[in-house]
């Protein structure tokens, strides 16, 4: 009975600290893009997305990861021998890169608030798309344990890498270009009014 509690609430955990990492990383994302804004909005906007990432950090994400861990320990308290099987040492890696991206992101957190982060919001949107990898994986390494397809799952995760790169670009480009024809527009307004 106590395996399917720390079961239940571990996945539970991992749903809210996933939850809090994917948008974590786009709030850091609106706060790099508000360093573009003319005062007092630059200001407000920086204060409003320092005040949100901390409370979603710290209010939801590191309860999150925190749960997810505990359980993690609960299970394999209950099912000791899961520790001899292969496909848990991958995942005990990946889920080691994805706490390594927790804790980098408090960092950066850090960085933000300070006004020293060199991130550019590009960058950060590359990064944006780190937990989603890590949680393809891990996911089908808890589905398909020992019998993961590695071929076909190598294909899915470059494919997975290479879709949201291509996104990531193609979005940058709208997003310039939308910017560059907003402006072409204001600039026309004063030659109109003349």
């Amino acid at each position: 009975m106590a395996y399917s509690w720390f079961k239940a609430f571990h996945i539970i955990g991992v749903v809210v600290w996933f939850a809090g990492l994917f948008y974590l990383v786009r709030l850091f994302i609106y706060h790099i893009e508000a360093e573009q804004e003319t005062e007092p909005a630059r200001s407000i906007l920086k204060k409003q997305y320092t005040i949100m990432e901390k409370r979603l950090y710290g209010i939801i994400t590191t309860p999150g990861m925190l749960v997810t861990v505990a359980c993690a320990i609960g299970l394999l308290v209950t099912q000791p021998d899961f520790l001899k099987q292969t496909w848990l040492h991958y995942k005990l890696g990946f889920v080691a890169l994805l706490l390594g991206y927790h804790f980098w992101c408090a960092r950066l957190m850090k960085q933000l608030e300070q006004g020293i982060c060199q991130w550019t919001s590009k960058q950060m949107r590359a990064m944006n798309e780190a937990p989603t990898v890590l949680l393809v994986v891990i996911v089908l390494l808890v589905i398909f344990k020992n019998n993961l397809p590695a071929d076909i799952t190598t294909w899915l995760i470059f494919g997975l890498v290479l879709l949201m790169a291509v996104t990531i670009q193609l979005y940058a480009r709208k997003r310039r270009l939308d910017k560059e024809k907003e402006l072409a527009q204001i600039s026309e307004l004063p030659q109109q009014q003349a």
